[in-house]
């Protein structure tokens, strides 16, 4: 399928509206929009359609991750001298093979601003798994706007098998985390942003939150309800849920705010939102200066964090961090434990010390 197969031009009809509707894009979308653009044209269906897919996903998340994902599929399709509408299962197939083998973008060491270089390591199994997944959503979606039906080539694709219960990052352990929050409270190296450190990972960490729902809560989200100190923030799926804020995160939360009540919770020195990129950047600054280890947590994994401390308490309610979590699954809430992977809470331990002392009164204990 090519753009010309299509019987009604995206960039015509929306040309007889009064208003074009793609001023409302989200920032993903009109990122992939300008990226084909430059290599496309306007003329071309394939950045409409591509961007108007990108701003029906539901959350910034999945919007960034298929973005991403489908660059990627995008180029290889270029190389092989394929429309990215046209391919088949055939190129589709071998794409996915590609993946395996193919080297990575990474920045490349000494050069210019921005400079990039395939010569990472070939792409994981999660980030295989992530282009073939947006590739096909693309299609899935070209089959619901075209006035064709338009087959999807990675229906019958092989995709990579992603273990759920299994995790590349270790986490920080409680007295860690504290070690953590000590230094954002009092070390921070730019004493002006001390607060807003501490308060942030406060907050990230207390109320089981993804960094993406907590950079998109505004000043105006805070408030109370049956006597909490409460944060209104949009989880996961879209949905918008009051999240009780802690005494303690409450009080560092009000302590940055210095008694402001409007704009971005989180904000940039001139009030703008802050991105993820700049929490990662603080997480690397504080657990260097912790003297932790910066590289194998990244802020996402604080809600792991959160919930194996959580189920580690001794009366801890797995359902209760299951809704503390915003999973609808208890199963979720089990992937991010890592404590289920701790070998010292392996419950062989105990059955063997229970069948040793039944042993030893035998006479045949060693």
């Amino acid at each position: 399928m090519t753009s010309k197969a299509l019987e009604r031009s995206p960039r015509a009809t929306l040309a007889t509206l009064h208003r074009d509707p793609r001023e409302q894009w989200p920032e993903h979308a009109r990122r992939l929009y300008d990226f084909l653009v430059g290599i496309y044209g306007e003329d071309d269906a394939l950045p409409t359609l591509a961007a108007g897919w990108i701003a029906h996903q539901r959350s910034a998340n999945t919007q960034r991750a298929y973005a991403r994902g489908f660059k990627v599929f995008e180029e290889f399709a270029r190389d092989h001298g394929q429309h990215p509408m046209a391919v088949k299962f055939m190129l589709a197939d071998v794409f996915s093979t590609y993946l395996t083998t193919a080297p990575t973008w990474v920045r490349t060491r000494g050069g210019q601003r921005g400079e990039m270089a395939r010569t990472g390591a070939p792409y994981s199994d999660a980030s295989r798994a992530n282009s073939l997944s947006a590739a096909s959503s693309f299609f899935t979606y070209l089959d619901k706007v075209s006035d064709t039906s338009v087959k999807n080539p990675f229906d019958a694709v092989v995709r990579p098998y992603i273990d759920p219960d299994f995790s590349p990052t270790d986490g920080y352990t409680e007295e860690q985390w504290t070690k953590l929050l000590v230094t954002a409270r009092d070390h921070h190296r730019v004493a002006a942003y001390r607060q807003r450190a501490y308060a942030l990972m406060l907050v990230l960490y207390t109320c089981c939150l993804r960094v993406d729902s907590l950079l998109g809560a505004r000043v105006e989200d805070l408030g109370q309800d049956q006597g909490h100190h409460v944060l209104r923030v949009r989880v996961k799926g879209g949905g918008w849920k009051k999240k009780p804020v802690p005494p303690v995160a409450w009080h560092a939360l009000q302590t940055y705010l210095g008694g402001r009540t409007e704009g971005w919770l989180f904000c940039t020195a001139n009030g703008g939102q802050l991105d993820e990129p700049a929490v990662w950047r603080l997480f690397r600054s504080l657990a260097k200066r912790a003297g932790l280890d910066a590289l194998k947590h990244p802020p996402h994994g604080t809600k792991g964090d959160a919930i194996t401390h959580a189920l580690a308490k001794p009366n801890a309610r797995p359902d209760k961090v299951q809704d503390w979590a915003d999973h609808k699954d208890s199963r979720t809430t089990q992937r991010y434990n890592r404590r289920k992977s701790l070998l010292e809470d392996s419950p062989g331990y105990d059955l063997a010390r229970d069948l040793a002392g039944a042993l030893e009164a035998t006479g045949e204990a060693p």
